[in-house]
């Protein structure tokens, strides 16, 4: 079963196209199953970005109602459409909290973690912690994911080498922080955790996928299992690079891929 857990709304405010649009552009390419996963309103704006970055949270009765109207629109399409939303890994405890309690209160099918290196918030936090050197910055984010991990709120890492682009530091080869990558690889497999391969990286700063190929082996030799989605923000981007990289994940020894539904992690062959 083809599968793409991983897109937006024009609620975020940097996403277009109408939610039909989007299941239309998988019924073109015979995906069966998609989750839309439009960012977590968070409060403040000063921290997360507000306005042009996520919805707020009076809009959350909207968000469910176009992804109901979209999953009705889906079946008659064989579409199925689930209902996820993209969380946000910070070191800002309330804010966390709150979170996290709307998410239990939303009652989500699937909920991504994802660490925005580049939102201001998390920039003025490394600034406070006196954080500034490249390696300070890049080792400080990948501890960020293990916490997301071990956290419990997530189903499952988002694009987890995203700060290798956006200018925030200095592009850098995967290797070249083995260690703390493998960590958080190992932690994935100590808590039976999902991570995401993300297309996205092929359009956009060192046009790779999410995680770089090299960290693919690491995680296929670890048996570490992989969601997968296009971080689709246009209906054009639904599917994107998916053949090529359903292969490249086949080459590597990868047998599956998981997708989740009322938080239940379910299974499907690659």
């Amino acid at each position: 079963m083809k599968i793409d857990n991983h897109m937006h709304t024009a609620l975020c405010g940097h996403a277009t196209g109408t939610l039909k649009e989007y299941v239309d552009a998988a019924h073109s390419q015979n995906i069966e199953l998609i989750t839309f996963t439009c960012h977590v309103p968070l409060e403040p704006d000063r921290l997360f970005g507000g306005r042009g970055i996520r919805m707020t949270l009076k809009q959350l009765p909207d968000y469910r109602e176009r992804v109901e109207n979209a999953r009705q629109y889906g079946e008659k399409l064989g579409v199925k459409v689930l209902c996820g939303i993209e969380g946000e890994i910070f070191p800002h405890p309330e804010a966390m909290a709150s979170m996290k309690k709307t998410i239990e209160e939303q009652q989500f099918d699937f909920v991504l973690g994802s660490l925005h290196h580049q939102l201001n918030g998390y920039r003025d936090w490394l600034d406070e912690m006196k954080l500034i050197d490249d390696g300070d910055v890049i080792r400080t984010y990948f501890k960020g994911l293990i916490n997301g991990v071990r956290s419990g709120v997530y189903d499952s890492i988002a694009h987890p080498d995203v700060i290798r682009i956006y200018g925030t530091v200095e592009p850098f080869p995967a290797e070249a922080y083995q260690a703390e990558i493998e960590e958080f690889l190992d932690v994935l497999k100590e808590e039976d955790h999902c991570m995401e391969v993300n297309t996205s990286g092929l359009i956009k700063g060192v046009y790779e996928v999410h995680p770089a190929p090299v960290v693919l082996d690491w995680a296929a030799a670890r048996g570490i299992k992989l969601t997968m989605g296009s971080d689709a923000h246009a209906p054009s981007q639904v599917g994107q690079h998916f053949d090529a990289v359903r292969e490249m994940l086949r080459q590597k020894g990868f047998k599956s891929l998981y997708y989740f539904e009322n938080r239940e992690r379910k299974e499907t062959p690659l």
